[in-house]
């Protein structure tokens, strides 16, 4: 393991710690971004995304009133995807060790938000209800504009307070607990590219951060 890794899963670790999140907008290490791009992009071109609905198993549907992206779920077959995806893993082994949380193993999809597209604030877990214990999202839009909307808004437990405004920048990275904060993407103005991803546990009571003394 890099010395570079092993600081940024010391930083990642701790923020999760102190406030439950860790967020940003340096390139990271490793990735590879501009083939993740080029990839994503392909995939868009050949319309080979799909609607993105809510729910999970008998309880999925389509609610263009909720959500209006289209997704595609990331696989060891190409090789960009695979790297980001033993990338994502090295993550995981890295906050196992630090925190023993106990993620047994990850899963993640491209999403394109088009112009007009967004997705209602919402909680990518709940608590005692599913697996899904950290949330990533790293972003694939280069010389994103503030005017350009897309931001992603993290808010508190309660969701009546901002924490985060998130540009959809390349190389911008943000981890959060699954179950903690609610967040919601704005409409975006131009064509937005994104991975978004949620390392599971076999039984969400292992969920806890318990980091070591």
């Amino acid at each position: 393991m890099s010395d570079t890794c092993t600081a940024l899963y010391d930083t990642i670790a701790d923020a999760l710690v102190d406030q439950g999140y860790y967020y940003t907008a340096t390139a990271q290490p490793g990735l590879p971004t501009a083939d993740l791009q080029q990839r994503i992009q392909q995939l868009d071109a050949e319309d080979a995304m799909h609607r993105a609905g809510i729910g999970r198993d008998q309880d999925h549907q389509l609610n263009s009133n909720i959500r209006r992206d289209k997704i595609r779920w990331l696989r060891h077959s190409n090789a960009a995807e695979a790297a980001y995806l033993d990338w994502m893993d090295g993550l995981r082994e890295g906050i196992n060790r630090r925190l023993f949380m106990g993620l047994f193993d990850y899963e993640c999809h491209f999403a394109h938000y088009p112009v007009g597209a967004f997705y209602k604030q919402h909680l990518d877990a709940f608590k005692g209800r599913t697996n899904r214990v950290l949330t990533t999202v790293f972003y694939l839009n280069d010389q994103w504009q503030q005017d350009q909307g897309g931001e992603l808004l993290l808010y508190n437990d309660t969701g009546d307070r901002l924490l985060e405004q998130v540009l959809p920048e390349t190389g911008t990275l943000l981890v959060f607990l699954s179950d903690r904060f609610p967040h919601e993407v704005m409409p975006t103005q131009r064509d937005r590219y994104s991975i978004a991803g949620w390392f599971r546990v076999n039984n969400s009571l292992n969920a806890q951060i318990d980091p070591p003394n």
